[in-house]
């Protein structure tokens, strides 16, 4: 049960000072979801993006000119517009010992001013001071107050990122009063770490956020927003951290071979492995031979060979008598998968057989017999694998491709198919080491570096769209060749529709020049058509595939020589460098040719410049994170990233590995969060709504 200390803040914002129905569906639009409205926790995770110094000029005279400024003055006089000039504005003169100012209201409503602005009343007033013809003026000031009430201002105002519909003031107002509703939580941090970092108390940070003493308080990377960030980060972790625990924590099988079938593979292999994949391999095999589970992350770089270890592998397994599931998340994926390993397996004596949504009738059943009853030893799939029909005699071993397209709940899904089933997870996605900590923390870490011998390098241009005419003259010498070429299409926005057009219109305009030659393939397609556009181009009886960015992942045509990306700037570094690995898998050598529409931006050219002076993917996603922050490098927010509001991967890289120790520590010497401290996490956890953690200890 979540602490009721923190009931106050999970209460929606309609239950804030001021925030009624009309108001609270704005907030819902802002910070809710379709699951539920907007809540006090959203207005106080909310960080203020800067601020504005309220503090009051001892006179007009001292007042800043340009910027805001704040001061007492009397109201003198009134000059409403003219009658000849209706949209003349209405203006106030105020003024001190020193000097006047005007004040300038558009649209007026006079009756209003004559009440707010008396003449002969003190105000206090603040707004932004500007000169105009050699004279003081201010338009619509942001505040007007009687001095008595002067106290109400604040002296530093925080500024937040605003919506339609609710004013900045009106913001203001109301996250100041989340932050009153923040209770003096106990302390969760370890107090040596704290001591160090020179942190406020939790309750502190967030009232020197949201009600700052002084612009130091809210300008650059400050105090208060660090604390926030590591506890953010921490309860990250120790979730993390406790999903590991539980998984090892199930008893494991320790899968041994003798090396047979392997030996058989690697025989078979038309290539010697890297020393990165035998030292991959090592760490699997060491793993897979210990009695807890595996839970390891193979990260290596388009084309760097991770295929045959994840075959090597189910190997290993299967000369244990048990058997093993490759997951894919495409089917284009998962058959190429299956029609590349078919042949290495069958050289080993292996059944491998392929099971997706699509197979059906007396196949499908034949599949799940051999599975149920142990005679295939290898399932490649779709999520189709996690289907209920779907049961292994013996499952040692389950390999999840791309593991970003699929969050932590469905690992462990796939975990359940078998009895402590170890699980090895593939991502083609270089990503940087601080980021690997925050989506794969849970896991021990192989990386694959360099790239089987014989890849040559791939020459990548950038060329303005206004050459378009140039370019099919070159993809037709390229043709005619031999060569066998990809065109992408761009992501016209995040929408199906928009980027078929998109195809389409590429499709139907290179159609003219190339006829049959031609084909089309992208997400919409059915999935027999999908096949059938693929297994063309890979027979080279088609030689230019025009597709969306679904052959993105792992699509392998040794031919495939050129690769065109249209409205290259339209796109992430990471999803450029995966698009430009399709191609420079053959013995020719291989051009990459990013079209973009000028002008470029400046993050788009820096991009562009990346890609053409290298093709180091780890190079590449530590830029990726540089430019774009980590919620966007892979791609569309997936389902099993963080999506961090105050912690920035950034700034906050020394921090996530802090928050990564602390948590392994935290619970290898109080594992049930039974101990004061621990205590103080589990309302952390549920602060942070990592909550699924506290269900896991409860599990046991």
């Amino acid at each position: 049960m979540r602490p009721s200390l923190l009931d106050p803040l999970f209460a929606p914002v309609t239950t804030l000072p001021g925030v009624g129905p009309k108001l609270g569906k704005l907030l819902d639009k802002l910070l809710g979801d379709e699951t539920r409205p907007a809540r006090v926790i959203d207005l106080l995770f909310r960080m203020p993006t800067g601020a504005i110094d309220r503090r009051p000029s001892a006179s007009i005279a001292d007042a800043p000119i340009g910027d805001v400024a704040t001061f007492n003055a009397q109201v003198t006089e009134h000059r409403p517009a003219p009658p000849t000039k209706a949209k003349a504005p209405y203006r106030i003169i105020v003024e001190d010992e020193t000097g006047d100012v005007t004040l300038v209201f558009f649209h007026a409503d006079v009756r209003h001013l004559l009440q707010t602005l008396p003449i002969g009343a003190y105000r206090l007033i603040s707004g932004k001071l500007e000169l105009w013809d050699g004279m003081r003026q201010m338009a619509h000031p942001d505040r007007i107050l009687d001095p008595k009430f002067a106290a109400t201002l604040p002296a530093i105002e925080p500024v937040y990122g605003l919506t339609e519909g609710i004013s900045a003031r009106v913001m203001t107002r109301i996250s100041a009063a989340a932050a009153e509703k923040c209770p003096d939580l106990a302390e969760w941090q370890d107090p040596s770490f704290l001591a160090k970092s020179g942190f406020p108390p939790f309750f502190e940070a967030m009232q020197a956020l949201h009600h700052p003493p002084d612009l130091k308080a809210i300008e650059g990377d400050t105090i208060a927003r660090r604390r926030v960030a590591y506890d953010e980060l921490l309860a990250s972790q120790i979730a993390l951290a406790l999903v590991r625990r539980q998984q090892k924590k199930q008893a494991g099988r320790a899968t041994a071979g003798d090396g047979a079938l392997r030996r058989r593979i690697e025989g078979a292999l038309p290539f010697t492995l890297t020393e990165g994949q035998r030292q991959a391999l090592n760490d699997i095999h060491d793993d897979m031979e210990k009695p807890e589970r595996m839970l390891r992350l193979l990260q290596g770089d388009v084309g760097s060979g991770k295929t045959v270890v994840a075959l090597m592998a189910m190997a290993a397994a299967a000369e244990a008598g048990r058997q093993s599931v490759l997951m894919a998340p495409t089917e284009i994926l998962a058959r190429q998968h299956a029609e590349r390993l078919t042949p290495l397996a069958e050289a080993a004596g292996l059944k491998l057989a392929l099971l997706t949504g699509r197979e059906k009738g007396p196949g499908r059943a034949r599949v799940l017999e051999g599975l149920a009853n142990g005679e295939i030893a290898i399932a490649v799939g779709t999520h189709a694998l996690f289907q209920e029909g779907v049961a292994f005699r013996d499952l040692a071993l389950a390999i999840v491709d791309e593991q970003h397209r699929f969050g932590v709940h469905q690992r462990l899904l796939l975990g359940s198919k078998g009895e402590a089933v170890d699980i090895l997870v593939m991502t083609a996605t270089p990503i940087p080491r601080t980021l690997s900590l925050t989506w794969f923390g849970d896991m021990d870490i192989s990386v694959l570096a360099e790239k089987p011998a014989g890849r040559k390098p791939i020459a990548t241009k950038a060329i303005s769209l206004d050459r378009y005419d140039e370019v099919v003259g070159a993809v037709g010498r390229a043709v005619e060749a031999g060569a066998q070429v990809y065109w992408v299409c761009p992501l016209v926005q995040e929408s199906d529709t928009l980027d078929v057009a998109a195809a389409q219109e590429r499709f139907d305009a290179l159609r003219e020049f190339f006829g049959d030659r031609v084909g089309l393939l992208h997400g919409q397609m059915p999935g027999r058509d999908k096949d059938a556009a693929m297994s063309a181009f890979v027979a080279g009886q088609t030689r230019i595939l025009i597709s969306t960015t679904v052959i993105e992942v792992g699509v392998d045509v040794p031919n495939a020589s050129v690769m065109v990306i249209e409205h290259a700037e339209r796109f992430g570094l990471a999803q450029l460098h995966q698009l430009r690995g399709r191609i420079g898998r053959g013995s020719t050598a291989s051009t990459c040719l990013l079209l973009y529409k000028g002008p470029l931006g400046p993050v788009a050219e820096a991009r562009l410049t990346i890609m053409r002076e290298t093709e180091d993917g780890f190079r590449i996603a530590e830029e990726d994170l540089r430019l774009r922050g980590e919620g966007e490098v892979l791609g569309t927010k997936q389902s099993g990233s963080p999506d961090w509001q105050i912690a920035q991967l950034e700034t906050d890289g020394d921090l996530l590995a802090a928050a990564r120790d602390d948590a392994r520590l935290l619970i290898e010497r109080d594992p049930h969060l039974e101990g004061p401290r621990g205590e103080a996490v589990r309302t952390l956890l549920y602060l942070f709504e990592r909550d699924v953690a506290i269900r896991l200890l409860r599990a046991g």
